[in-house]
């Protein structure tokens, strides 16, 4: 099957595609608008349209990447084919979106046959297993980029792989000596532009760095730089340029280390309900509340903090940023709780909270007690916090993605490694059909993950692509689920062992699709809803 083919096929299901968003959006409209009442009426199918847009422009990232002729083209086609599977799942015994023409998806039928049979799928694994170069798809980059890959990668195969099973298996927190090397890698301040002693070159440099860090740990590698990113974009779009000169030098050298409070227990992904509160003192504000999931609280220097300012009945509008600052925990025996006193009484305290994977840094439950910010700390305007912790989150979604993709990677190598090396009934592992044709399956999906995190990369240099940042977060995430659970099974009892590190990724794997927005957030109140409005008008 050619390329050609592979593009019709995929033309039928952008076909089927729209279908589903035009029958999605007349359901969702009232009086012109988007109704968010319909909108929650319809949750599955509008979950299930943005995980077809993300499928779809996977797969037209990847072919108009490869060259014919190539594995490269090959991995593109059986991605293809899986997103043609896919969806005809999806829209076969209907739904909201009502009755769709899937003609086209049947005439796709011949080329999903042709490119998913058991052949060609494991003929194409036991391709991946013996050959050399890239199994999971060329990268394309320039002498530049490609230079920067290869220092991170050698950075994170030599200074945090080695340490990565240890910090995982006793919960540790990450050594002095690993951050004060990472901040001299410079990755702290690679989101942040030179005039303000950053390195930032572009968002693929920043992608390259988080993917090959994630590849060694992603809790102790390629997650480090999720946090300085969040609060520079936050302070780039809204600071005052005295706060830029005051603080990103600092997060860039290293020497302010962030943490990011926004999420509250009873709140969750609903800004609306943030109760946590910044109320107006003599000179500045006075913090009380609760935060949750405030990821290397403990470590961290400052709070990228979301608090209510005005009233809850204002939602989004109420809500200010401010960047609290608190004394940092240094200890690597006593990092699961702290409790710190200002001269005037208030208190902060805080908790780790126990997890399956993602460890390294911890996460916390943080708890504010009239705790004093200067008014200096405030950044923007009153009302303006949610939508520069949202400029900030657009990054760190693009840098998930690119962590989900570096994860996806390590156990893709670990998964060829092993069925190489291992056999069964006198036969390696990659011999079998079924083996074979699962790794090529695996490394056609991390191509296009990895594909089109480059191309919403590029968007974000252009000043758009907040949304597709979104869509690749969503659709990578629950990719990297189901390879890192593959990879595990491919090491049959040993994956479920603490004896191989492959474990490890798939607990770490499954954070992906709750933090920075949970997937089902993401695809029904960003994706699918952006994307509805725009056809309703």
């Amino acid at each position: 099957m050619s390329l050609d083919a592979a593009r019709t096929s995929l033309e039928s299901v952008d076909t089927v595609a729209r279908a589903m968003s035009a029958g999605l959006a007349r359901v969702v409209e009232k009086d012109g608008r988007l109704s968010r009442s319909r909108l929650d009426a319809v949750q599955p199918e509008a979950f299930e349209l943005a995980r077809t847009l993300g499928e779809v422009t996977a797969a037209r990232a990847l072919l108009d990447f490869v060259t014919p002729g190539t594995r490269d083209a090959q991995l593109a086609k059986v991605y293809v084919a899986e997103v043609v599977r896919r969806v005809t799942d999806r829209v076969r015994y209907g739904g909201a979106w009502g009755d769709i023409d899937t003609s086209g998806l049947d005439a796709a039928a011949a080329f999903v046959a042709a490119v998913h049979s058991t052949d060609a799928l494991a003929a194409l694994g036991r391709q991946l297993v013996e050959g050399d170069g890239e199994a999971t798809g060329d990268r394309g980059f320039g002498d530049d980029h490609a230079a920067m890959r290869e220092t991170f990668a050698r950075f994170g195969q030599e200074q945090i792989a080695p340490l990565a099973e240890s910090i995982h298996r006793e919960d540790r927190i990450l050594p002095e000596a690993l951050l004060s090397s990472l901040a001299d890698l410079g990755v702290f301040g690679i989101s942040i532009p030179e005039d303000y002693g950053g390195f930032f070159v572009d968002n693929l440099t920043m992608c390259i760095a988080t993917e090959e860090l994630s590849r060694a740990s992603l809790g102790a590698g390629g997650s480090v730089i999720t946090r300085p990113e969040i609060a520079a974009k936050a302070l780039l779009k809204g600071g005052t340029e005295a706060q830029k000169q005051e603080w990103l030098p600092k997060i860039a050298a290293g020497e302010t280390l962030v943490s990011i409070a926004v999420t509250e227990p009873n709140a969750g992904s609903d800004v609306a309900r943030l109760r946590v509160t910044a109320k107006p003192v003599e000179g500045g504000w006075r913090i009380d509340g609760e935060k949750t999931w405030c990821t290397f609280a403990g470590r961290a220097d400052v709070f990228a903090l979301l608090a209510r300012t005005g009233t809850t009945d204002e939602g989004a509008k109420g809500l200010t940023l401010f960047l609290v600052e608190k004394p940092a925990t240094i200890s690597e025996t006593d990092h699961h709780s702290f409790h710190h006193e200002q001269p005037g009484g208030g208190t902060i305290e805080g908790h780790a909270i126990p997890t399956i994977g993602y460890r390294g840094m911890h996460s916390f439950t943080v708890t504010f007690d009239g705790w004093f910010v200067p008014d200096s700390h405030r950044v923007g305007a009153l009302g303006q916090g949610f939508a520069l912790q949202m400029e900030g989150f657009a990054g760190g979604r693009i840098q998930t993605a690119a962590r989900a993709v570096g994860v996806m990677e390590t156990a893709f190598d670990a998964a060829v490694a092993y069925a190489r090396e291992r056999t069964v009934f006198g036969t390696p592992l990659s011999d079998y059909s079924i083996n074979a044709a699962k790794l090529a399956r695996m490394a056609a999906t991390i191509f296009a993950a990895r594909r089109l995190t480059y191309d919403v990369a590029a968007m974000l240099d252009e000043g758009r692509g907040h949304m597709e940042a979104s869509l690749v977060k969503l659709t990578s995430c629950r990719d990297a689920e189901w390879v890192t659970r593959e990879a595990m099974q491919l090491h049959g009892g040993m994956g479920y062992s603490e004896e191989y590190p492959v474990s490890r990724y798939w607990q770490d794997a499954r954070v992906l699709s709750i933090f920075e927005g949970a997937e089902e957030i993401l695809a029904i109140y960003v994706v699918a809803r952006q994307h509805l409005r725009g056809l309703i008008g």
